[in-house]
């Protein structure tokens, strides 16, 4: 994430996102699990499920990909059981950093975490940390490329549909929500025929930190590539201004 154009971030995670579609569709397909074990496999009365579906979709996971995913956890009662958790901890330059994972091995999943936070010079807090200095909040990307709509026109719609804030990016939209007004902004878009480039429940900074030492964005970028190489976890937050 970043403090200036979130797309170009975006745009960089989904290059790299295309060379590893298989993870994103491993990830996509435990979250899917599950929230289908929580809730049903019905999206109308299933909150969490219809979010993994949106964030399915803003990473370009097929439809059949996603049904197969909801009717193989809704009758498969004897599947692997997936535990959530959350690490938090800093990276170099006090770079805050929240972890969150999704696991069949809590100790495989903890000892990958700790050894990307010390082979990156950083340290893993204790609960409470860092989650303090993140917001919960629903987001939405559009690419303006991709969206006929006039801005003011778009707005409105957002707005109307429950949206707390809009801004506008050079090369993009960002819509901010409550999560709670999530999906009811998200199926607006949808059903105006806005295509979304994210579409998520994510931890947005209430502050960033600006690097300038080689070194230092060299070892949070090594955390950063271990998390993400691990199967079990999910997504990665941080306050680290990559525009800066």
């Amino acid at each position: 994430m970043s403090g200036h154009s979130k797309f170009a971030n975006i745009k960089h995670k989904k290059e790299k996102n295309d060379a590893a579609k298989g993870k994103i569709f491993t990830i996509i397909g435990r979250e899917i699990a599950v929230a289908v074990k929580e809730g049903g496999p019905d999206p109308a009365n299933n909150f969490k499920l219809a979010t993994v579906i949106a964030k399915a979709k803003a990473n370009n996971v097929p439809n059949d990909t996603i049904e197969r995913g909801i009717k193989k956890a809704a009758g498969d009662s004897s599947g692997a059981s997936y535990e959530s958790g959350t690490y938090e901890g800093y990276g170099p330059n006090g770079v805050a950093i929240i972890v969150k994972t999704l696991t069949d091995n809590k100790n495989r999943t903890a000892a990958d975490v700790r050894a990307a936070f010390s082979k990156g010079n950083g340290n893993i807090g204790t609960p409470g940390s860092v989650s303090f200095m993140f917001d919960e909040k629903g987001q939405i990307i559009i690419d303006k490329e991709e969206c006929d709509q006039d801005s003011d026109d778009l707005m409105m719609l957002a707005l109307d549909a429950g949206a707390e804030d809009f801004k506008e990016e050079e090369d993009s939209y960002e819509i901010i929500t409550d999560p709670e007004a999530f999906e009811g902004v998200r199926k607006a878009l949808e059903e105006a025929g806005i295509a979304m480039a994210e579409a998520e429940i994510t931890m947005i900074p209430q502050n960033y930190v600006s690097l300038s030492d080689p070194a230092a964005i060299a070892s949070l970028n090594k955390i950063l590539d271990l998390l993400e190489a691990s199967d079990d976890v999910q997504d990665v937050y941080h306050n680290w201004d990559e525009e800066e």
